[in-house]
């Protein structure tokens, strides 16, 4: 009996996805189980990445493709807009979610837990597979402790469909966690334009930057008396996020219910 983990790409036509369909093709404990794209339906998943032939054949449905490939996870980086009711058909056919794609709210992230309970299945929504970017929020959380004045700046391309980012929220409830809520800066202080003060979040706030040529960036800026703390993580390519998901993909497999946050598997 194989030990191979079947895996199933969701958006594998995506910039994100094809790091996948590669990652899978390529290392030796992944099986591609299906691919599914909108717009690359029909072609051979190994093409999509440059490389020979798998058999593997792009489908445009979801659902069938989980039905007669029978993966054991579904990798998904697509979009927001689909990214609950995907996660929620993998669970209905008993396939592992790990979803890259960002923009659940808390009460679906809880719903997603108790049909992942319900399945016996693991799963795992993550802002971010970036190792570098999980020691960043950590370290941001435990500085928090000591420097409660704190601002975040995330900057991504403008192409990026949400603002902030799902890796500033998530740091942003990690260092919430480890402080009380502080209103920072001048109770007097005024917008002159709206919204130069950026997003607020428990009495700090986030700026997001959106530029052509910018890949993924963050840091989070603490201040004290006489002195600041910058904590800056920099991502330059999509391959950067592949250990990270085959750790993930891997991990699933090993419990159940929901986990929000690749954080929970760095210690």
């Amino acid at each position: 009996m194989s030990n191979l983990i079947r895996v199933a790409v969701i958006g594998a036509g995506g910039r994100m996805g094809k790091e996948v369909v590669k990652l899978v093709l390529q290392d030796e404990e992944l099986e591609l189980a299906c691919a599914v794209g909108m717009s690359d339906s029909g072609k051979d998943a190994a093409s999509l990445v440059g490389l020979p032939p798998c058999g593997v054949i792009v489908t445009s449905d979801l659902e069938l493709a989980l039905v007669e490939s029978k993966p054991d996870v579904m990798v998904d980086f697509t979009n927001p807009q689909s990214a609950y009711g995907n996660t929620a058909l993998a669970i209905k056919h008993g396939v592992r979610p790990v979803m890259g794609t960002t923009g659940f709210t808390p009460e679906q992230i809880e719903d997603l837990d108790k049909q992942c309970q319900g399945k016996g299945i693991g799963g795992l929504i993550a802002p971010n597979f970036s190792i570098g970017a999980i020691l960043m929020m950590k370290f941001a959380a435990q500085a928090a402790k000591y420097l409660p004045h704190v601002e975040i700046i995330e900057t991504h391309g403008d192409q990026k469909l949400d603002a902030p980012s799902g890796t500033s929220i998530k740091t942003a409830e990690l260092i919430a966690a480890n402080r009380e809520e502080l209103r920072q800066g001048n109770p007097s202080e005024e917008e002159v334009i709206e919204g130069a003060r950026g997003g607020y979040y428990n009495g700090f706030r986030i700026h997001s930057v959106r530029l052509p040529g910018v890949f993924a960036q963050q840091e989070v800026i603490f201040g004290g008396f006489g002195q600041s703390l910058k904590i800056r993580h920099d991502s330059y390519e999509r391959a950067g996020y592949m250990p990270g998901v085959k750790m993930a993909v891997q991990k699933v497999m090993e419990y159940t219910g929901m986990i929000y946050g690749f954080d929970h598997f760095i210690e």
